[in-house]
């Protein structure tokens, strides 16, 4: 497929922005069919990853057709008007690439890594995608299938794993974050091939689009490239739904029971945090670090060597666009029962919101931080995502460069207070894990 290169040049600016002691330099521009486009150039190996970010994710599907953004993560594998069905991973294994996707809640992202001197068929392969992707009843009918031997997979085989739909649906009641990103099955069941033609022509369109490119590039000739796959492909026509819902704050603790397939009990705890893009959110991820980073941290030393109460604990923010979920669990040891572990959980996090960090703590959270962020951009595919989120989540693909900034901002007191604000126990989902009675029944 051949594509005519747009003239005319819109939008272009170089950026340079110091990181720490790494600079993330990079030019954008956007074309004129809306598609962002962010190049960063690092010569330093032969490689190049391509990355194209959709800005759609489950919370985008009606409530009645959940699990299309996870669909479309493997629908967008089967091909399209010129290339095979299921041969997109042969053709870039075959030049020496590596390529995959991923969904969450608030966007999905397509990535191909290549040696750079295949740019241009990374390019052809997400332009396909974009343009004329293969949305047809055969497709449809396979990654059905597929998925729903993932879903028995994740929600019912591995343990715990149901937690990913059982605290969601409890903390988010008005919001379509309730919903996990893998769906519903019977949703998909009932779904006809006009709605799936319907979400591609929304929200798989160049101006709900940011492609970044991060590698041994050339700015002049990648360019060129872009405006020749990507110039042409029409922008999209529907308006994506984008909810505009406040959450629903709990006014009450809410706890219930898991009967799962395990041997342990275990105490999953979830707490509503901010909007991504919201100041307490680096404190929060901070004091996420504090809880549970290695086996020195505080509810390690806690739970797992003082009292021994557990095997395993994990405290884990998860940012979201419009308002994240901030989860604390702990895995019982044996003879230990999940009401004694969630009191010593309580206790743990009690201990932060009155006593605080001091300031040696404090300066570690945020050197594990800079370390974190900067061993990240180690990688050119690393970079590439990052720049797209930056942009669209944060309103400047240069977070890359100001994130650090932001960490280092955080004071002690921070910490303390975002403890107290956001980890209510009154507003909060408690659930006990427990082991299926042995006479229990699918």
């Amino acid at each position: 497929m051949r594509k005519s290169a747009l003239l005319s040049l819109f939008g272009v600016f170089f950026v340079l922005s110091v990181f720490g002691q790494n600079k993330i330099e990079f030019k954008e521009f956007t074309l004129d069919n809306g598609l962002h486009v962010i190049l960063h150039q690092d010569n330093t190996t032969p490689i190049v990853a391509t990355s194209v970010l959709y800005h759609v994710g489950s919370k985008n599907e009606n409530p009645e057709r959940t699990g299309f953004a996870h669909f479309f993560e493997h629908l967008m594998f089967e091909g399209s008007e010129n290339i095979p069905r299921g041969k997109f991973f042969e053709i870039v294994e075959s030049a020496g690439g590596t390529l995959n996707a991923g969904t969450s809640q608030d966007y999905t992202v397509y990535y191909e890594i290549l040696p750079s001197n295949q740019l241009e068929l990374s390019l052809y392969l997400e332009s396909e995608r974009m343009l004329q992707a293969k949305v047809d009843q055969v497709g449809v009918d396979t990654q059905r299938e597929v998925i729903k031997q993932e879903m028995k997979e994740v929600m019912e085989e591995r343990p715990y794993g149901s937690f990913q739909k059982e605290i969601p649906i409890r903390l988010y009641p008005n919001h379509p974050y309730k919903s996990p990103i893998i769906g519903s099955a019977e949703h998909l069941e009932a779904s006809q091939l006009e709605e799936f033609m319907e979400f591609y022509a929304t929200y798989y369109k160049p101006n709900n689009a940011t492609l970044s490119i991060a590698g041994d590039i050339d700015y002049a000739e990648t360019e060129r490239l872009v405006r020749a796959y990507f110039g042409e492909i029409p922008k999209g026509t529907i308006e994506p739904y984008r909810p505009n819902i406040q959450i629903q704050k709990l006014t009450e603790s809410i706890e219930d029971v898991v009967y799962d397939n395990i041997q342990l009990p275990a105490i999953f705890q979830g707490y509503l945090m901010p909007e991504k893009d919201h100041p307490d959110t680096y404190a929060l991820n901070l004091l996420s670090t504090y809880l549970l980073s290695g086996k020195s941290s505080l509810m390690y030393k806690e739970l797992v060597d003082k009292s021994q109460k557990a095997v395993q604990a994990i405290a884990l923010p998860n940012d979201l666009e419009d308002g994240g979920m901030f989860l604390v669990l702990a895995i019982a040891n044996m003879g230990v029962d999940v009401d004694d572990l969630n009191v010593a959980i309580d206790e743990v996090l009690n201990q932060v919101k009155t006593e605080g960090i001091d300031a040696n703590d404090l300066q570690k959270l945020i050197n594990i931080k800079e370390n974190q962020i900067i061993n990240s951009f180690g990688s050119v595919a690393n970079i590439s995502q990052s720049l797209a989120q930056g942009h669209v989540f944060y309103g400047s693909a240069d977070y890359v460069n100001t994130q650090l900034d932001l960490f280092r901002k955080v004071t002690a007191e921070d910490v303390k207070r975002v403890a107290q604000k956001y980890l209510d126990k009154d507003s909060r989902v408690v659930l006990k894990y427990l082991p299926k009675p042995t006479d229990a029944t699918e």
